[in-house]
């Protein structure tokens, strides 16, 4: 707490000034003008990494860059391109050999087309849920959803948000998802309780999505399948949703569902060299899409270095009191620090323990904190137009990321469902004392 003290409003607000610049730049500008398309994410971020880089303090340019460049270089960063690359292969790949087609024909055989839409929820929630990994759902469904809104005539932009929204229902709860590990640890409760107290919040936004989901399928018009499935051209996708449901890792499923396609293409007359060619496609396609990732991480690092996360924390602190303001102040903690790092996780991993002080301090129950720190990363990274999820997702797409934005029922009704959860202080067994999972 000393430590937040120390930094000046000025210091704190200028530290977080890049993240203002890019909404503005990005979402307002683009609200404004009506066109989404209009302004280039990868400019926006240009314009707000290099002002991150030029007001970080007491620091020459090199060390500035020298800290961009870890930042957008860790790790976990280059985990996810590696991620984005085989994402793009493969969907290339399965599009062009007909793969996509036939399980999005064979999909539309089994299912009314009233009921695509809430199967395409439902199927993203279940999928989700058993990975435990939101990027993995994307990967797996974009292209299919992407498929079929061509082949039903529907809107592009809210196949996609189905599919991230239903996404997001398992990364929230799942059992394996890192959010649920990060906010459970460092909480002291266990994972079935928590589970418990979020489905009461998670359950009925889920549900209340899925009604609005089939009041509007319900009004889709019947389609003619002009090309029946053909059955083997459906084992890659197959291949990939058992290997993703079997809990593989996300590059691994990919892999498998590359080398699945090959075969398949093969047996059906494609060439080799046409297919490195579809791949090669597919993987240039995510170009953008890696250069706005590298560009996010490394003003997301400049801004925790100059201190504007620091700072936010320490502003949050000093205006918490009562069950209800610490509950909501938890909530407004993770939402904003997952606005600045555009990653659930870090952002959980960041304020896990003061969240668990405030907690400790004003009553809050060890398992409602885990719950509103997953919960409320989830909906944020869901919403904002740079998370890797959107990132990914709008990619496959080849759609706007703030497209989907309007179709984003699932956090919306999550983030009324959190609201009602502060103010009436449910799910109410949780206000009695619990002992921490050792």
């Amino acid at each position: 707490m000393d430590s937040m003290s120390q930094i000046s409003a000025k210091r704190g607000l200028l530290a977080l000034s890049p993240v203002a610049l890019f909404l503005l730049l990005y979402v307002a500008v683009s609200a404004v003008i009506g066109d989404f398309y209009k302004i280039p994410l990868a400019v926006a971020l240009v314009v707000a990494a290099a002002w991150s880089v030029a007001v970080m303090p007491q620091r020459g340019l090199t060390q500035r860059l020298e800290v961009f460049s870890k930042a957008a270089g860790h790790p976990n960063v280059i985990y996810m391109i590696w991620i984005f690359i085989l994402a793009g292969a493969f969907a290339s790949i399965a599009k062009e050999t007909g793969a996509v087609t036939s399980t999005v024909n064979l999909t539309l055989s089994l299912f009314p087309v009233q009921y695509i839409v809430p199967a395409l929820f439902v199927a993203s929630c279940l999928i989700s849920l058993a990975i435990g990994t939101s990027v993995g759902t994307v990967v797996a469904l974009t292209p299919l959803a992407v498929e079929t809104a061509a082949v039903t005539g529907a809107s592009v932009p809210f196949y996609t948000a189905v599919v991230m929204g239903g996404a997001f229902f398992g990364d929230n709860l799942s059992f394996i998802s890192d959010t649920t590990i990060a906010a459970t640890r460092s909480q002291g409760c266990k994972m079935r309780d928590k589970f418990i107290a979020n489905s009461w919040i998670a359950v009925p936004a889920a549900l209340a999505t899925l009604v609005i989901y089939a009041v509007i399928g319900h009004n889709s018009s019947p389609v003619e399948i002009v090309h029946p499935a053909n059955p083997w051209l459906v084992i890659p996708y197959l291949i990939v949703i058992v290997a993703a449901l079997a809990g593989i890792n996300v590059t691994v499923v990919l892999l498998l569902g590359i080398a699945s396609s090959i075969i398949v293409g093969l047996v059906y007359g494609t060439s080799l060299i046409d297919m490195a060619g579809y791949m090669g496609s597919g993987i240039d396609s995510m170009g953008d899409l890696i250069i706005v990732t590298l560009l996010a991480a490394g003003m997301l690092g400049a801004i925790k270095a100059a201190g504007g996360i620091t700072y936010l924390l320490g502003v949050m602190m000093r205006h918490v009191s009562g069950l209800r303001g610490a509950q909501t102040a938890i909530a407004a903690l993770v939402s904003l620090t997952n606005l600045c790092t555009a990653n659930n996780t870090v952002a959980i991993i960041t304020v896990g323990g003061i969240s668990r002080e405030i907690g400790e301090r004003y009553g809050v129950d060890a398992r409602k904190n885990a719950s509103l720190l997953d919960t409320c990363s989830c909906i944020v990274q869901c919403l904002i137009p740079y998370g890797a999820q959107t990132l990914l997702a709008t990619s496959l797409a080849g759609i706007s990321p703030l497209s989907p934005w309007p179709y984003l029922y699932y956090p919306w009704a999550l983030t009324v469902m959190v609201v009602l959860s502060i103010i009436f202080l449910f799910p109410r067994r949780l206000h009695r004392p619990l002992n921490p999972a050792s």
